[in-house]
């Protein structure tokens, strides 16, 4: 197992709730997971460590969210994701996961602010596109693989069709629960699958699972203007960590 210091594990502790809390339909809180334990092991190994925890999550997420999950979205989005996570793998050993988190949140930053600065969120809800669908879900596939952060680009398609919290929630829990375990081929081929890694995940997952239960609990209670004006703040606030992590591992 990785040998980590009591402030490590404390990190870790608090990655996994994030994981779980996304898996219980607050999605944007998991993008932190990785950056968290990226303080104390490198960002690689941290995205092959969590990988399992979101996988256990997702599980716990399905039971909770499967039937309410928009098919017709998810159709939309799979093609474009398989071809994000291909990408990925073709390019892990060149491409500088500070560049995609640098990328990753000036879009989320400029989707946010245009929500909030124009309340994109309360106008008439947009039909779902095959385009648009197969656009941002290569990109979502692509920037999961790379460091678990595909919830932004998955955000900035799917916000503005607005579903209900429910079908928010169920719709991106099963999206990221395939890509997810599409990701688990490439993973093992390139070795973060470790036995080392999987015993830290092991230790972590039910920290992840009981989160998982919190965060269905916080959607069924929330309010829909409450659930997406809180998905707009944390889209926001997450970005600009993103921004400020990729420029501080490019120009660093």
């Amino acid at each position: 197992m990785i040998e980590l210091s009591v402030a490590g594990w404390v990190l870790a502790v608090i990655a996994a709730m994030a994981v779980g809390l996304a898996k219980g339909g607050l999605s944007m809180v998991a993008v932190l997971s990785v950056p968290l334990l990226s303080l104390v092991m490198s960002p690689v190994q941290a995205a092959g460590l969590l990988l399992p925890v979101y996988i256990v999550s997702d599980i716990g997420g399905l039971v909770a969210y499967w039937r309410d999950a928009d098919w017709h979205v998810l159709c939309r989005l799979w093609p474009g994701a398989l071809v994000g996570i291909w990408f990925g793998w073709l390019t892990a050993s060149i491409v500088p996961v500070a560049g995609v988190e640098m990328i990753v949140g000036l879009i989320g930053l400029a989707f946010a602010l245009n929500a909030l600065l124009r309340r994109a969120a309360e106008g008439p809800p947009r039909p779902a596109d095959w385009a648009k669908g197969s656009f941002w879900g290569t990109i979502a596939g692509y920037t999961s693989f790379v460091s678990h952060s595909g919830a932004a680009p998955f955000q900035v398609y799917v916000q503005p069709l607005r579903l209900s919290s429910m079908g928010y929630a169920g719709t991106a829990t099963v999206f990221f629960a395939v890509v997810n375990a599409i990701k688990l081929v490439p993973y093992a081929a390139l070795g973060q699958l470790s036995p080392q890694n999987l015993g830290a995940a092991a230790v972590l997952m039910p920290v992840a699972l009981a989160s998982v239960w919190l965060g269905v609990r916080l959607v069924r209670i929330m309010p829909a203007k409450a659930f997406y004006l809180f998905i707009t703040w944390a889209l926001l606030l997450v970005s600009i960590k993103l921004i400020w992590d990729g420029g501080s591992g490019l120009w660093g």
